[in-house]
C-alpha cells in the first residue's frame, strides 16, 4: 500500500515526528576521525539499518538517512567519486528497512562544500551532482529529500530543483541559521528565514524548516518568521539538544530529553509541524518530544 504524502498528513493537522543525530550514533558504533562516514552504508549496513530502528523505535514518524555529506564533491576526498549511486542507494536502503511500509525516508542531502560566489564551481555542475545523489536515494526507497543544512539560498535553490525535475520525492530544505550581535538569525552567507523560505518555496520544495545551530527554544522565534511568509507551507525543525561547549575537546550538547521536550508546545504554537532532533539527540530526545506532542492540547 503506497504510503500517504507527508504534506497531506500535515495539512489533515498531525503533528509528525522525525529522527534524530546521526553523526553521534556512528561515532559511539565506531566511526573514526577521517572516514567516511556515507561508506558505512556499504561496510557496515547493519549498523547503519539499526540507528534508523532505534528512531523508529523511540516513536518517530520518518527517518532520515546516512547520506548527508553524499555528492561527488565531498566523495572525491576519500576516492569514492565513483560510487555516489551506490552508496546513496544503500543509504535509502538502510532506512527503509527499518522504516517499513507505514514509516517514511526522509533522505538526507547535504551542502557540497563548494561556493558558487567564487567560482569553484558552477551551476550545472552543483545540479548534476545534487541530481545523481537524488536519483539513487530516490530508487533506494526514499520517500521525501531533505536538503538540510543549507546557507547559501542559490545552493539549495539548485539542489531543490535537481531534486523536484528528476524524481518524485516530496521535497524537503532546511536551512542553519546562527543568532547575530542584532538579535536576529542569518545563515553563513547571510541569508535570513524570510528570505530562506522565500527562495526555498520558488524553487519548488514542499516542506521548510531549519535544522541545525540552535537548540529547540531558538528555533520557536525562526518558526514564528517562516510562518509569517509561508501561511500554509508545512514547516520541519531538527533542533541541537542545545548549544554545545567543549569538553576535554569534545563537544558535549547540554540539553536533556525534557529540557528539549518542553519547548514543543510553544514550537507548535509557532508554527511547526515536523518535530525532530539534529546534533546531541538521541532516541531518548525523540521519545521525549514525541510524548510532548502526543500530550498536547
Amino acid at each position: 500500500m503506497a504510503r500517504a504524502k507527508i504534506v497531506d498528513v500535515v495539512k489533515n493537522g498531525k503533528i509528525l515526528i522525525s529522527d534524530g543525530a546521526w553523526g553521534t550514533f556512528l561515532q559511539k558504533k565506531g566511526l573514526k576521525p577521517g572516514q567516511c562516514p556515507e561508506l558505512w552504508c556499504i561496510d557496515r549496513f547493519d549498523d547503519v539499518r539499526a540507528i534508523a530502528q532505534s528512531y523508529i523505535d523511540a516513536g518517530a514518524d520518518m527517518v532520515e538517512t546516512n547520506s548527508f555529506g553524499g555528492t561527488c564533491y565531498k566523495f572525491e576526498h576519500f576516492g569514492l567519486a565513483n560510487r555516489v549511486a551506490e552508496i546513496n542507494e544503500a543509504a535509502a536502503k538502510a532506512s527503509r528497512a527499518a522504516a517499513g511500509e507505514n514509516k517514511w525516508v526522509i533522505a538526507s542531502i547535504g551542502p557540497t562544500g563548494k561556493m558558487l560566489v567564487t567560482e569553484e564551481v558552477t551551476e550545472e555542475e552543483l545540479y548534476d551532482a545534487f541530481k545523481t545523489q537524488a536519483m539513487a536515494l530516490e530508487k533506494g526507497g526514499a520517500d521525501a529529500l531533505c536538503i538540510e543544512t543549507m546557507s547559501d539560498a542559490q545552493e539549495a535553490a539548485i539542489a531543490i530543483k535537481a531534486a523536484k525535475e528528476n524524481t518524485k520525492c516530496e521535497i524537503i530544505c532546511t536551512f542553519t541559521f546562527e543568532k547575530t550581535v542584532r538579535g536576529d538569525y542569518k545563515t553563513m552567507m547571510g541569508v535570513s528565514p524570510v528570505t530562506a523560505v522565500k527562495a526555498a518555496l520558488e524553487a519548488g520544495a514542499d516542506i521548510v524548516g531549519a535544522n541545525c545551530g540552535n537548540g529547540m527554544e531558538r528555533m520557536i522565534e525562526i518558526v514564528k518568521e517562516m510562518r509569517a511568509v509561508a501561511p500554509s507551507t508545512p514547516i520541519l525543525i531538527h533542533a541541537n539538544a542545545g548549544l554545545p561547549t567543549n569538553v576535554n575537546g569534545a563537544d558535549v550538547f547540554p540539553e536533556s530529553p525534557e529540557d528539549m521536550a518542553k519547548y514543543v508546545p510553544e514550537l507548535i504554537k509557532a508554527g511547526a509541524n515536523i518535530i525532530g532532533g539534529c546534533c546531541g539527540t538521541t532516541p531518548a530526545h525523540i521519545k521525549a518530544i514525541k510524548e510532548a506532542v502526543a500530550s498536547y492540547k
